[in-house]
């Protein structure tokens, strides 16, 4: 227990996966807000980062104010964030083709990304819930015409309270049957884009910081890929078996959020 609480000690954020940690669907999992009680209590603070870029990070922000987060702790750093900020260094003042959701698309336009269905520099692949077989088309033309292909994350499956959906590596996969292609650059969990989106919105040093998450390709990965601590919650995907067979290996294990406050 001495062991666990001196690994936690230097932790001053923790950044906190949303499906699957914090909540299932609409469902708080059990003392996910105990534990950002406790966590004001220790001095220590949160944020939430989600690679989900199904919905903008207002979208998130709203929903944890009704589950009844302190409005201090809904600053959501999403994959979105990353990938816009990444493609305005990367590609000023070109035109972009999103496979996206409406609330995706308004969020990279006020963050100041020209968006165009026609004439497309480059494409940004999502979580796009809204998918049709037209979109998937029009994507894959432009990967096959070797435009710069960005994707917002690699999770094969998005959890929910009814089990899991497909999510952005499937999507991932069907373009590279079509187009023998792979991403390019991936911005979200586990690569370092999301991590340098953390280090610009949070102002804490990699050592300060801890990633938790339910998943041991992303979430825990980009802790112990990049210096953080990775810590793995059993509340979502992974399961202990998972742990014994994956090359990524967490630094601390719970069951929950919840599960660590004794350490605190």
């Amino acid at each position: 227990m001495d062991d666990i609480r001196e690994r936690l000690s230097h932790i001053r954020c923790f950044l906190l996966d949303m499906d699957g940690t914090f909540y299932l669907g609409d469902r708080l999992i059990d003392g996910s807000l105990d534990f950002l009680d406790a966590l004001r209590r220790t001095g220590r603070t949160a944020r939430f980062l989600t690679n989900n870029s199904s919905k903008s990070a207002s979208v998130y922000r709203q929903k944890l104010l009704r589950m009844g987060v302190d409005e201090s702790y809904c600053d959501v750093i999403s994959s979105g964030h990353a990938t816009a900020h990444y493609c305005l260094e990367h590609f000023p003042g070109k035109k972009c083709y999103l496979l996206g959701n409406p609330m995706l698309r308004e969020e990279m336009q006020a963050m100041g990304l020209e968006l165009t269905e026609d004439g497309a520099d480059y494409v940004i692949v999502a979580f796009d819930t809204t998918l049709d077989y037209a979109k998937m088309c029009k994507v894959c033309d432009y990967i096959r015409e070797g435009k710069p292909y960005i994707a917002t994350h690699p999770d094969f499956n998005c959890p929910t309270e009814t089990g899991f959906i497909p999510d952005m590596g499937a999507i991932m996969a069907f373009i590279e049957a079509s187009t023998g292609r792979k991403a390019d650059v991936i911005l979200g969990k586990p690569y370092r884009g999301i991590v340098d989106e953390a280090l610009r919105r949070t102002g804490f040093a990699l050592e300060e910081m801890a990633m938790v998450g339910d998943r041991l390709y992303t979430d825990v990965a980009t802790g112990v890929n990049h210096g953080m601590t990775g810590i793995l919650v059993l509340s979502g995907e992974a399961t202990m078996q998972d742990v014994e067979t994956s090359d990524v290996k967490p630094d601390l294990i719970f069951g929950k959020l919840s599960d660590m406050i004794d350490y605190l």
